[in-house]
C-alpha cells in the first residue's frame, strides 16, 4: 500500500466533496459520483449513505480500485474495507465536517449502520 502525499491528502481532506469513480473489469472508469469523505491521520475514508446496497459502493468494494478527485488533486486508488477501530474517529471528524449540513444529512453516513461501510482509500 503506498502511503497518501502529505499535501494532497490535506487538499483531499479540505474539500467538501469527493469525486469517486471505480474500475470496470475492463479497465475503464466508470462515471464519477459526488460523496462526502473525512480525513482521519494519515489516511482517507469513504462511507456509502444509503448502506451497503449503493451502486457506487458495491462497485467500489468489488473493484477495489478507482480514482478520486478533489480540491485539485486527481489520483488513482485503491477500496478496501476500513478497520472497524477506526470507525469513532471517521464519525467524529465526518461530524466536524459535516454538521453545519444538518442532522439528517450527517446522520446518513454517521453510527453503527454507516460503519460498516467505511472503505479505506488509498493511493495506488
Amino acid at each position: 500500500m503506498t502511503a497518501w502525499d502529505a499535501m494532497e491528502l490535506r487538499r483531499i481532506g479540505a474539500a467538501t466533496e469527493l469525486r469517486i469513480s471505480s474500475r470496470r473489469p475492463d479497465g475503464t472508469l466508470r462515471p464519477a459520483v459526488t460523496i462526502w469523505h473525512a480525513a482521519v491521520g494519515d489516511a482517507l475514508y469513504i462511507r456509502s449513505a444509503h448502506g451497503p446496497e449503493n451502486g457506487w459502493f458495491r462497485r467500489a468494494l468489488r473493484s477495489g480500485t478507482g480514482r478520486v478527485t478533489a480540491g485539485g488533486v486527481s489520483k488513482d486508488v485503491t477500496f478496501e474495507p476500513a478497520d472497524e477501530a477506526v470507525a469513532p474517529a471517521v464519525d467524529a471528524a465526518l461530524h466536524a465536517k459535516y454538521d453545519r449540513y444538518g442532522p439528517g444529512p450527517v446522520g446518513a453516513i454517521t453510527g453503527t449502520d454507516a460503519a460498516s461501510t467505511t472503505l479505506l482509500v488509498m493511493p495506488a
